[in-house]
């Protein structure tokens, strides 16, 4: 009698999966995709906001816990590690495994998906004790990398290098690790001697969204933004790298327009600092800073239909600005061209060797908000006609390079991969 096939059951692994940062977001596309292919998902980390039968908490996996915020705080920005640093890693590692191990017992996954639980070492313990249960239990694992630690500036002076460089990212029979930009597959190469696949983030521009145009004016008035006023758009994170700088210039430029920069995801992922920086920074410049991090959800919420979401977001804006300085591909560009939004972006090295050469229509600068680049974006605002068609242009475009059919290829593959 033949082998019944062993259903595939995949095991989302991710410090948070949870919200509207650009991790959380790619794991529920891949969800999405998965499922359609006939596999069962489930999810385990420290903050988690899936169905609750199908998730499995552990609370030292979140970067926010206690013990996790005190190991990072001895280990980066130093290169001294003591000995009972060391064993603290090395405890709260095994507490992380033993809750691993209680979640395989409970979903039984034939597959894990890594969401860049081997790539940052934002959780040291957490990537450490993964390594460790994927190995030791003969799981293939995909590890997803969205950004690495050699791409961020905090993780470069540190006492855990011999952690990161043993589990950020590991090596191991079972492993296939993924990519999100064709530069971050070379320098993983050149890096580490590992091999990659290279799938980029996605929008699934079949869907159509379930935002209205009135719930982007009810957005606006929430917030308090006449009709009458220019709303520029940041859908990010309030970190450094997103350069919010620029858009508070951008909208000082453009102050005989009423302009109001409103930024709508979390402003406390790297402390405090930088949110009194800009915020300061914006008074300076006289531009009223809305930060709307707590109104908008990923997803509309069935307990109460009236929360924003993101879409209810971009609905509402006038212009989206995503002046990145880095960013492992760009969520923000691809959902601003999925509602069909006109966008100004600044040249981050990823969007010039992965984007850019697409063709896109948008407005750019390139390191710093020049004159001409003001006049550009002063142009397209009084140009219904060349926003309508850039939006269509670019939607199009997307839809072929960004969809979810594409990366559903691609994530088959690899599943294909590890069953044979």
């Amino acid at each position: 009698m033949a082998k019944e096939k062993q259903s595939t059951r995949a095991l989302f692994v991710s410090s948070r999966i949870c919200g509207t940062d650009g991790v959380s977001l790619e794991i529920e596309k891949w969800t999405r995709i998965l499922e359609k292919l006939g596999v069962e998902c489930f999810f385990a980390g420290g903050l988690l906001d899936r169905p609750q039968d199908k998730c499995f908490c552990i609370e030292m996996a979140n970067f926010k816990h206690p013990v996790i915020q005190e190991i990072n705080s001895v280990c980066f920005g130093r290169v001294d590690r003591t000995r009972e640093m060391t064993s603290l890693i090395q405890n709260t590692a095994g507490t992380i495994k033993n809750g691993l191990y209680e979640c395989f017992a409970k979903f039984e996954p034939t597959v894990v998906i890594a969401e860049n639980a081997l790539t940052l070492p934002m959780n040291i313990p957490l990537g450490v004790a993964l390594d460790q249960v994927i190995t030791e239990t003969q799981t293939p694992c995909i590890a997803h990398h969205h950004d690495f630690a050699w791409e961020r500036e905090r993780y470069i002076v540190n006492a855990v290098s011999d952690f990161i460089s043993a589990h950020f990212p590991p090596r191991g029979p079972g492993l296939i690790h993924v990519v999100i930009n064709s530069q971050a597959r070379e320098e993983l190469s050149r890096r580490t001697g590992l091999s990659s696949w290279v799938i980029p983030n996605v929008m699934d521009f079949d869907q159509p969204h379930e935002s209205t145009p009135e719930r982007g004016q009810q957005f606006r008035r929430a917030i308090g933004v006449s009709e009458n006023e220019t709303l520029l758009l940041q859908p990010t994170r309030v970190v450094a790298r997103k350069g919010i700088e620029h858009s508070i210039e951008l909208a000082r430029a453009l102050a005989n327009r009423k302009c109001k920069l409103v930024i709508t995801h979390a402003t406390d992922d790297e402390g405090r600092d930088y949110v009194k920086h800009i915020a300061r920074f914006a008074e300076y410049m006289n531009v009223d800073l809305i930060l709307a991090g707590d109104l908008v959800n990923a997803e509309p919420d069935q307990r109460d239909p009236q929360a924003f979401t993101i879409g209810d977001a971009y609905r509402a804006a006038d212009l989206v600005t995503f002046p990145s300085t880095y960013e492992g591909f760009g969520n923000a560009f691809l959902e601003a061209i999925y509602y069909r939004k006109p966008i100004f972006c600044n040249r981050y090295t990823i969007f010039q060797t992965d984007i850019e050469p697409l063709g896109f229509d948008v407005l750019m600068m390139d390191g710093y908000l020049s004159e001409s680049v003001i006049e550009n974006v002063m142009a397209l605002l009084d140009d219904p006609n060349r926003r309508e068609r850039a939006a269509e242009h670019n939607f199009a475009l997307a839809r072929r390079h960004f969809s979810f059919d594409r990366v559903a290829k691609g994530i088959n593959r690899l599943l294909n991969h590890h069953r044979d």
